[in-house]
């Protein structure tokens, strides 16, 4: 990224010098190597701030060039804000909106999806893997139920990047959205795939340029782009060996973890999660006491990010059918690449030390 930052500054949509061919050429690049690390075609990748915005233009786009026959969205109770916020807006704007509900391991089931569709479907958005508990939704199998009724599809595979493999054809998926920051790469930079047929169907939100073939307007940021590419073709090449690795510390992790303390529970379903990430509860600890108690010495939280600091307890946990008082002890606990096995038993070991302080001073 760094070249991009000063010495190679040229805007690249100026097409008439040398500055503006460089930043285009190394955005073409990167383009090329996030279409290759999804199974894409370059020319449906577009680049955008992040997921939040890709999961808006997404699902708001398509809604905006909706015909009146088609005007009912499906999503789940468990999606990222970015979605479930944005269908509820569509239900404020003449919308019809079902969200559907999880079993107790978090999965969609697929006879629910089957009953609300009809004709009047126009798209279904379903999370591939989920950024707080970590499950995995089955997600070609939505696609063919979805299609069956003929609503496009699309899903926030924010979290499923760098962790498992990622293949639109295999997904069968009509839009994807994706933030570079979740497996390597600069904040603030994102991409929405978007299948060649469906470019057509989508209204842009912003207006002010022709930037992004006229789907989102403004100056893309070159060295967040090359960033975001790098980080793709790296994920590429290294994803797997992270993914082995990582699955072996997450159940060595949560061995330990449960074997100090058999009454931890796990939430949503450990065989179908990608590796690195775990829900966990301790009875009787409120999430924020286990976070505050380990301040300093192992980053965990209480649950997604864009929620931190609410004093509510988990609306994932809840959608699962957890009480309240249940949900309120859950905590997010991450892995990564860089990860080793020393951190993990030292992690163990204090998380465990912690949790029986807190019980005796129950």
């Amino acid at each position: 990224m760094a070249p991009y930052w000063g010495q190679a500054f040229g805007n690249p949509h100026s097409k008439s010098h040398q500055y503006g061919w460089e930043a285009k050429e190394a955005v073409d690049a990167a383009r090329g190597q996030v279409a290759d690390f999804i199974g894409a075609d370059d020319g449906e990748i577009f680049f955008l701030s992040g997921a939040t915005e890709s999961c808006n233009l997404a699902i708001r786009g398509l809604a905006a060039a909706a015909p009146e026959e088609r005007r009912h969205v499906v999503t789940v109770g468990t999606e990222h804000p970015a979605v479930l916020e944005t269908v509820r807006w569509l239900a404020c704007h003449g919308f019809e909106v079902d969200v559907l509900p999880v079993s107790k391991d978090g999965l969609l089931e697929l006879d629910a999806l089957h009953d609300v569709l009809s004709k009047r479907t126009l798209l279904v958005s379903v999370m591939l893997a989920n950024n707080e508990i970590g499950v995995v939704q089955p997600l070609s199998d939505i696609a063919a139920i979805s299609h069956s009724a003929g609503a496009y599809v699309h899903t926030d595979a924010t979290q499923a990047a760098g962790r498992m493999a990622i293949d639109v054809a295999e997904l069968n998926v009509d839009l994807l959205s994706l933030s570079a920051h979740k497996f390597y790469g600069p904040n603030g930079i994102g991409v929405l795939f978007v299948r060649g047929p469906v470019l057509r169907k989508l209204r842009p939100l912003l207006t002010g340029g022709s930037q992004e073939r006229g789907l989102r307007p403004g100056t893309l940021p070159t060295p967040l782009v090359v960033g975001l590419g790098a980080a793709s073709e790296l994920a590429q090449q290294e994803s797997a060996g992270d993914a082995k690795r990582l699955a072996a510390l997450t159940t060595h992790f949560h061995t330990r973890l449960k074997d100090g303390y058999p009454e931890m529970r796990t939430f949503g379903s450990l065989s179908k999660r990608i590796p690195g990430s775990l829900s966990l509860g301790f009875p009787g600890i409120l999430a924020e006491q286990l976070v505050n108690g380990l301040a300093g010495r192992v980053a965990i939280s209480t649950g997604a990010a864009c929620s931190s600091g609410s004093p509510e307890p988990s609306y994932v946990l809840q959608a699962l059918g957890f009480e309240r008082d249940v949900a309120a002890t859950g905590v997010r606990i991450s892995l990564g690449r860089q990860t080793t096995e020393a951190e993990v038993e030292f992690a163990s070991e204090t998380i465990g030390h912690t949790v029986r302080s807190l019980v005796d001073n129950i």
